[in-house]
């Protein structure tokens, strides 16, 4: 059967929290856009994969750009106009969840009813296609510039895009080794990067490790919880002499005890139940029980690479097998847990898809090494760009590697976003807008978080505005129309630098 054929201004492959916004923005500007998404659900890391939203500390005034505060406000009056809400959620501001991870922890059914709404008005005006379970497989690129790329969906079709910009929102860079647009994974070595931190070897299969969400719920009794067929497995599975499944897990910070629940004896004092906690009864009048998320040093799938690999789709799996088992673990010390799909849209309680920490990245034109946003006593306490795009903090937090077994939680300053971070050296008409910027194996673990991928999402989608309306390859914005690109952006609510009066800094 011959495959369809779409044209467009834009094509933006996959669905993540950056590739919303990416077409939310472009879509809002007049420019008609195609984009396919392989989960049921848009919106990434903050609905199919189930992540509350971490956030820098200034994110309650400044931070982000406009459209995010706006989002954080909806998500409130979500939870404020609930005829159940307790008089926590009256607030201005609160919680939903009561976590301590995140000041606006929320269900990502909520977060996916919301970025959804958002799109719908271009959906029905035809502007913006929306393919769902559909993935980017081949392209046609020619001396640079892409023609056209051909998608599959999971009935078996075809769909050939044509367009005049592509956007790479995918989670892992799917685009990237499609197009022939040149990227690195996994750890780079020290005379890739320049950075003192890095091995002296590169490895790209050592990376940080995904992690298969779930929904657990606390339940009033303690009912009836299936052992997984890995179980045993599991149970017997150690690292660094430690088994998988303890209270006693690695960290940036070494070997540390953890605990279900607060002020636990002996150990850390915040408990992992309410770290990444989405529905606290205690903000309800109806008598609701407590749902968390599952996203704990026990199911970070440490074990193999889960790109570029060739037993990357059994790693999948076994993501899948770590989080039930660890979740029967919970229950079999005798907690009343069980697995609760409703906030996540599934069956299983297990999220839609799994949680990626480190995508590809482009070889950018300029690339964002640790050494520019470390936190350096005597220095600058903003890390600064000249064409900067936006902003983010967050520390650089490496999760334990597949390989080497590094993990690391570096102070770093409050960084400004590059615009050459987002150049790809020799594609000329590829843009990326997720976790895929020119970062770097450790620099990735602080440009990695939602308002940070937000940011980059929306600069993306204007980007491709900016550059289309004005017949201006990317390129030639980043070398000489920086100055007008950023007005720009400034004028539809990006934030390009810190308020640095408003933040305390030392």
């Amino acid at each position: 059967m011959p495959g369809m054929r779409f044209e467009a201004d834009i094509m933006i492959a996959g669905g993540s929290l950056g590739g919303v916004q990416a077409a939310r923005c472009a879509c809002g500007e007049g420019l008609r856009v195609w984009m396919c998404e392989r989960s049921l659900w848009i919106g990434g890391q903050l609905t199919s994969q189930a992540v509350p939203p971490d956030e820098h500390a200034w994110i309650e005034e400044q931070g982000a750009p406009r459209s995010y505060m706006a989002y954080r406000e909806q998500v409130r009056q979500v939870y404020r106009s609930l005829p159940e809400a307790g008089k926590a959620m009256r607030k201005d501001r609160f919680c939903p969840g009561g976590s301590w991870v995140s000041r606006i922890a929320h269900e990502p059914r909520v977060a996916h009813a919301l970025l959804r709404a958002s799109l719908e008005p271009f959906i029905q005006s035809g502007l913006l296609h929306l393919e769902i379970g559909a993935w980017p497989v081949r392209s046609d690129v020619r001396e640079g510039r892409i023609l056209s790329v051909a998608c599959e969906n999971d009935r078996g079709e075809t769909m050939e895009v044509f367009a005049r910009m592509f956007l790479d929102a995918t989670d892992t860079g799917e685009m990237l080794p499609l197009t022939g647009t040149e990227y690195r994974i996994g750890a780079e070595s020290r005379e890739e990067t320049g950075e003192n931190m890095a091995p002296e070897k590169a490895d790209p299969l050592d990376q940080q490790p995904v992690t298969w969400v779930a929904a657990l719920r606390l339940d009033a009794e303690r009912s009836w919880m299936e052992k997984p067929a890995s179980y045993d497995f599991f149970a017997h599975e150690t690292i660094r002499g430690h088994r998988v499944l303890d209270w006693e897990a690695w960290g940036a910070e070494g070997l540390r005890r953890f605990a279900m629940y607060d002020h636990t004896p002996g150990a850390v004092d915040l408990g992992l139940w309410r770290y990444r906690r989405i529905v606290c009864g205690e903000n309800y009048t109806d008598g609701r029980r407590d749902v968390s998320l599952l996203n704990w040093p026990q199911n970070d799938y440490i074990f193999s690479a889960a790109l570029e690999n060739a037993g990357a789709e059994e790693n999948l799996r076994m993501a899948r097998e770590l989080t039930k088992c660890t979740a029967y673990w919970l229950w079999a010390q005798g907690y009343p847990v069980s697995l609760d799909g409703e906030a996540l849209g599934t069956g299983d309680g297990l999220a839609q898809a799994p949680y990626i920490r480190e995508s590809r990245r482009i070889l950018a034109c300029r690339t964002v090494r640790a050494e520019d946003v470390l936190y350096r006593e005597g220095e600058d306490p903003i890390c600064r760009f000249p064409d900067s795009i936006g902003v983010g903090h967050y520390a650089m937090d490496l999760h334990m590697t597949t390989r080497s077994r590094t993990s690391m939680y570096a102070r770093t300053r409050p960084f400004e976003i590059p615009l050459g971070a987002m150049i790809p050296r020799r594609t000329k008409n590829l843009i990326p807008a997720s976790k895929n910027i020119g970062t770097t194996h450790l620099t990735t673990g602080c440009f990695r978080l939602h308002p940070t991928e937000w940011t980059v999402g929306e600069a993306a989608g204007l980007l491709a505005v900016f550059s289309l309306r004005n017949g201006w390859d990317i390129m030639e914005v980043w070398r000489h129309r920086t100055g007008m690109f950023q007005q720009f952006l400034t004028e539809r609510g990006v934030q390009l630098h810190w308020r640095e009066t408003e933040m305390g800094l030392e």
